[in-house]
């Protein structure tokens, strides 16, 4: 059986990207705070962002998993609005752990027991690749988070294992309606940005990533999921 893993399945993109890999046969391995509602998904409770977190995922994975066929998918993450004028340097520290650090860590722990056919991929923004004001931290972190996919294709050559980053574009999630104050006149306003004048819904992300991680031709490339954003 293949395996997933994945990081904050508990909601949004990533309990879509969990059942859309359950339905296709998978075994599912979740890490994230809080529990999927989905009683398929193997769920551990761990803080990513926490500075213990390496031991405690290294002693369970090598306690759950196999050498095998894996898919492993970087999704946790968080948003806040700062400022490079003014960004708390424990948050941008907190923001570095949770969207690169802990991917970092589940790689050293599994790609020695990946083999070909495996891949690895990171949920990026449409932020990954350009910046808006005052969400400094969070751009930071996700710019990062390509250099580390495209590092990570280069240094897997040869190995049968690909990985991309899957950038998705505004998306209907807990999160962007956090970030917005749950404001529908704002929501709206960003649904206008899409040539399809809408959000994205996560069912629809969850399929890109699956995609990309059955698409060997798909290896160190940036996918832009964003139903075409319209630029000013």
């Amino acid at each position: 059986m293949k395996t997933l893993i994945i990081t904050g399945a508990s909601k949004g993109i990533g309990l879509a990207t969990a059942t859309r890999f359950c339905d296709a046969g998978y075994r599912i391995i979740n890490f994230s705070r809080t529990i999927p509602p989905d009683d398929r998904i193997e769920s551990y409770s761990i803080d990513l962002s926490d500075e213990n977190t390496e031991s405690n995922v290294a002693t369970l994975l090598n306690t759950l998993i196999k050498p095998g066929e894996i898919s492993l998918v970087h999704n946790a993450g968080r948003m806040v609005n700062d400022s490079a004028r003014d960004a708390d340097t424990k948050i941008l520290a907190g923001m570095l752990r949770l969207n690169v650090i802990a991917p970092h860590i589940l790689n050293r722990c599994l790609i020695t027991k990946m083999r070909p056919g495996s891949s690895i991929i990171y949920v990026g923004s449409t932020l990954s690749e350009k910046a808006v004001a005052n969400t400094f931290s969070y751009i930071t972190s996700k710019h990062a988070l390509v250099g580390m996919m495209r590092a990570t294709c280069q240094d897997l050559m040869g190995t049968g294992i690909h990985t991309t980053c899957i950038c998705p574009g505004f998306t209907d999630t807990e999160m962007l309606r956090a970030h917005v104050g749950d404001n529908q006149e704002i929501l709206n306003d960003i649904a206008g940005l899409s040539a399809f004048g809408r959000l994205i819904e996560p069912g629809e992300i969850a399929d890109a990533i699956f995609f990309a991680a059955n698409n060997p031709v798909i290896n160190g490339a940036v996918m832009h999921a964003n139903l075409g954003q319209i630029e000013s």
